[in-house]
Parts: C-alpha cells; structure tokens; sequence
C-alpha cells in the first residue's frame, strides 16, 4: 500500500523495527536459547505463544505491556515448570533480547541513503525503550534516529492514533510531513494512515528495503 510518493513533500520518516530493521526471530531465537539454554527444543513452542498475545495485542485484546508479562506466564506453564521459574525466565530473556541486533537484509543502507537525501529519521516501534534503544545501538543504527518513539515511552501502542499523534508532537512535524515505513498493515500502516501520516508497507517475502525507498 505505498502512497503517491512525493519526496518534497515529506520531512521526515517514522521506521518500525522489528522485521523492519531488525530480523524479529533470530533475534528472539538468540535471546530465548540465552534464557533457557538447556531447552533450546522449547522455542517453537514460545514462539507461537508469543505471536499469538502479540497478534492479539496489535486488536486491542491486550496492551503490550500486559504481553510482555502474560507470555512468560503461558510458556512456563505450558512447558511443566514450576510458576517460580517464571521471573527468572522472563528477566534473562529481556537482558538477552537488549543485545539481540541481527539485521534486516539492507537496512543500515536505507537509513544511510534516506539520511544523506535530508530526511529527520525516527524510530516508532512498540516495546520497552531502553531494551530497543540498546538493539538498535548494538547494530550500529541508533545514531541515524533523531529521536525513538516506544510505546511504553510514550503511553501508547501502535496502533493506537495517540501513539501516532504524541511522536508527531514531540517531532513538531504534522502528519502530512511524514511517511511511516514498517512490516505490520495493522500497526504500522493503518495505524499510521488512521492519524493522517501516509505509510509504506515493507512486505519482507517481497520487498527490498533499497527498493521499496528508492523514490523517496
């Protein structure tokens, strides 16, 4: 769903980072086997454990901050273990997941490209900031942001229009002066369209970041 790309128009780019920037499942592959390294077998059931809360999260059945604490619950009782391995599970995978850094196929060339054209970059992503601060930072991007947008910074879920709406105030850029880049129709591009910001959806089983940007 790319939107008439006029690249006068636009001021600035909000970019998504998971399976956007950063390749979402290695990176939580790494940091669940960090976690649980004497089961590494037990991924693929977190795994869908995960995705199911966050699917469910991006329809409003859950905020994100909610997930983040009911996923370890559900896999821990899923796979046998006592509810006080719970704690320890879940703060080893955070501490693993703000190392995790491993790159989307031509992301750091996008920014590079999109920086040097003029565009204030940001990152818009739901999360825990400091822990996707520190990814970012790990693989060597951060310093392309001007500023990064978190959702338990800023109070609010993509894609919720309030998320969209309290970046864009602390941007001081009005909606029509940004395009959203990012892989979820639901949080990145009808979230973003919701609150007047036209969006780019980057499909990773056919699209190439260089390419999808390339008019810009």
């Amino acid at each position: 769903m790319a939107p008439c790309l006029v690249k006068e128009m636009y001021k600035a780019i909000f970019v998504d980072i998971d399976d956007t920037l950063l390749d979402y499942i290695p990176c939580c592959r790494e940091a669940f086997e960090a976690a649980l390294p004497e089961h590494p077998e037990y991924f693929d059931i977190f795994f869908k454990i995960s995705g199911r809360l966050f699917s469910e999260a991006k329809h409003g059945q859950h905020t994100v901050a909610e997930v983040m604490e009911l996923y370890p619950k559900e896999f821990i009782a899923t796979i046998g273990y006592p509810v006080e391995k719970v704690d320890p599970f879940k703060h080893a995978f955070r501490a693993a997941w703000g190392t995790t850094h491993t790159l989307v196929p031509g992301a750091k060339e996008m920014l590079e490209t999109l920086k040097a054209k003029g565009y204030r970059l940001f990152a818009a992503s739901n999360s825990f900031g400091h822990l996707q601060r520190s990814r970012l930072e790990h693989a060597g991007i951060l310093p392309y942001f001007e500023d990064t947008f978190i959702s338990m910074d800023i109070g609010y879920d993509k894609p919720d229009i309030r998320f969209y709406q309290e970046a864009l105030r602390r941007a001081h850029l009005q909606p029509h002066e940004v395009l959203m880049i990012g892989d979820s129709m639901t949080t990145d591009v009808l979230g973003a369209q919701a609150a007047g910001i036209d969006a780019l959806f980057f499909d990773r089983q056919k699209d190439s970041l260089l390419e999808l940007t390339k008019d810009l």
